[in-house]
């Protein structure tokens, strides 16, 4: 087209030019946003899964006060419930976790497991069982196996604790600023998920489904488990101090991870912890262990966690076993709350997907 003096006008660009030209600028911001992100991801991601866990407790004070001062509240019963016992089980745990390494690593326990091993008629006994089936056991390879395991986890323990304890600035000051997001959270959290709803091109229904199932998991990992953690870590503890076993508080702490795993659980602690009494010629302690694991880990899994989970979402035994020690293998400690909740994103997507959009994709 020429204007009045012949001039050709300038061609508007069109509008997929303008879209791809937004799109690149876009995907920039987004990709730089993630970078200021990044450094802070675990901080955020406990801070979303703290509120959700905590918002009834926020819920029921902003019936009577203000948001602000509710969600001050709040986070004050969240310092008290996770911060004060995180510290007190850094500062015990990171001294027995290197006792524990060095315990597996000293000649002086490997000796004690010698000599227990080498004059033990159960040993013999079982020796003599195998060897019938041209399988020879010998005590010096489980010592070396006992001796080795106790090194794993007495060095996993303490790598895990001392990046805690060995810069305790920097833990105050995460653990200040994850309470800071979950003050805003508090607040403001409708708000943001009704923004991220919005902007995001799914359905609403389906973003929705997607935000529930991530909720209902984070109760389950905190609440669920790590009560029934809590539970056998302290029973379990307790009965070490009772029948004179070593480090009670380490192996209760280390149930209470433990307890996270389904299928195994605790009974990776008891069962060897019964052998061992077994071969201390202790009979009677070592019947009342496995009893008394049978017993807590029935109530745990078939009373404790049924009343306690309810409605709320369940995943296969197995996918969670593997979803655990995944977790643990790619984010350290805090796979115990990241691996489910991959599993439940995963998940949730696919079910989403099934329901909406595969017949969509064979058409095309």
């Amino acid at each position: 087209m020429n204007d009045s003096h012949g001039h050709k006008a300038p061609e508007q660009p069109s509008t997929q030019m303008i879209f791809r030209y937004f799109l690149i600028i876009f995907l920039i911001t987004i990709f730089f946003m993630g970078k200021i992100l990044w450094p802070f991801l675990s901080i955020l991601v406990l801070a979303f899964v703290l509120t959700g866990t905590f918002y009834p407790v926020f819920r029921f004070f902003s019936r009577k006060m203000r948001p602000a001062l509710s969600s001050l509240i709040t986070c004050t019963i969240i310092f008290l419930v996770v911060f004060v016992p995180l510290v007190f089980l850094v500062g015990a745990l990171s001294k027995e976790a290197f006792g524990l390494y060095l315990m597996g690593t000293s000649a002086t326990i490997g000796q004690d497991f010698k000599e227990l091993l080498q004059d033990n008629q159960i040993i013999e006994r079982i020796e003599g069982l195998l060897a019938n089936y041209n399988i020879k056991l010998e005590a010096e390879h489980l010592n070396n196996g006992l001796s080795e395991l106790w090194r794993s986890v007495g060095m996993f323990l303490y790598e895990q604790v001392s990046a805690i304890a060995s810069n305790i600035l920097k833990f105050v000051v995460n653990f200040a600023f994850m309470l800071l997001v979950i003050f805003f959270l508090l607040i403001d959290g409708k708000k943001l998920i009704a923004f991220l709803i919005e902007l995001s091109p799914l359905p609403d229904d389906q973003d929705r489904k997607l935000m529930g199932k991530f909720h209902e998991m984070a109760t389950v990992v905190l609440i669920v488990n790590g009560i029934s953690g809590v539970v056998q870590g302290v029973l379990g503890g307790l009965v070490f101090a009772i029948f004179g076993l070593s480090s009670p508080f380490l192996w209760g702490s280390i149930m209470a991870i433990l307890a996270f795993f389904p299928i195994v659980g605790v009974a990776i602690v008891f069962i060897p912890a019964s052998v061992f009494l077994f071969l201390k010629g202790r009979i009677a302690a070592g019947i009342f262990f496995i009893i008394f694991y049978l017993v807590i880990s029935s109530v745990i899994e078939y009373v404790l966690k049924p009343k306690l989970v309810g409605n709320k979402v369940r995943i296969h035994t197995l996918l969670v076993f593997i979803a655990v020690l995944g977790g643990l293998k790619v984010f350290g400690i805090l796979g115990i709350i990241y691996g489910p909740l991959v599993i439940t994103a995963f998940l949730t997507l696919t079910d989403i997907y099934r329901s909406s959009y595969e017949t969509q994709i064979w058409k095309a």
